[in-house]
């Protein structure tokens, strides 16, 4: 690996550090204030746990940043004289390292949630029921997992909008919605949710955690096929 072209690529993404922190933690912290403020306002009833969905900020976040470093960086990473190999590569492991990085940080607060009763209210927030909700090591793999897929996926947009402008990014989420759209109508023709229930009720969450990283990967060669092809 080049790692002189690495810290290149790192530090022209990170020249925006508040948006790969900033941006996400804070829409996470509000969201959580939010939630702490409503459960700490509701009377207690004796052992019961309250959830909340609400984690699901930070993923949303993290695909919008992922989108926005692609299409921000992209014409400045040509300008430099990167490859489109080199840049999409090393612009993939900056993903790994902020989604491990990140995934621990949610671990950690969901140790902490556990240690304090659910921050005292009962209520639980980031330990999510069979996502994340067991050993610490693997709610750390199943984060960052997830954050991974998210910004991944957000990547794509961004190379889409940069080579297709909205009407690519309109076009690529109305093909998304057919997809599942016509899946959806195959199972209901085929007789086939009986099955489909079977599979996600006897799934281990180590096995979705392996399934979210093979999207992730397939969704990077997805996003790898368009950047080939992508011109600034």
């Amino acid at each position: 690996m080049n790692w002189s072209t690495l810290v290149k690529v790192v530090r022209f993404h990170l020249a925006d550090w508040l948006g790969y922190t900033l941006l996400l933690w804070a829409t996470q912290a509000f969201s959580f204030a939010v939630n702490l403020a409503i459960f700490a306002n509701v009377p207690a009833t004796p052992g019961k746990v309250s959830y909340t969905g609400a984690l699901v900020t930070i993923y949303i976040a993290f695909a919008i940043v992922g989108a926005r470093s692609i299409s921000r960086s992209l014409p400045f990473a040509f300008a430099l004289g990167l490859s489109r190999r080199s840049y999409y590569a090393r612009t993939a492991l900056l993903a790994v390292v902020l989604a491990a990085a990140n995934g621990l940080a949610l671990t950690i607060l969901s140790l902490i949630e556990r240690a304090t009763g659910g921050w005292g209210l009962s209520l639980h927030f980031f330990r999510v029921p069979y996502l994340l909700a067991g050993p610490w090591y693997l709610t750390w793999l199943t984060s960052f997992a997830g954050l991974a897929l998210m910004f991944v996926y957000g990547m794509w947009f961004g190379l889409i909008y940069r080579r297709w402008n909205l009407a690519g990014v309109l076009t690529f989420t109305a093909a998304q919605v057919t997809v599942v759209v016509t899946a959806l109508l195959i199972a209901t023709r085929a007789h086939a949710w009986p099955g489909v229930g079977r599979f996600f009720t006897t799934l281990t969450i180590t096995g979705l955690t392996g399934l979210l990283i093979a999207l992730a990967i397939a969704l990077l060669a997805g996003g790898y096929a368009t950047m080939r092809r992508i011109t600034v």
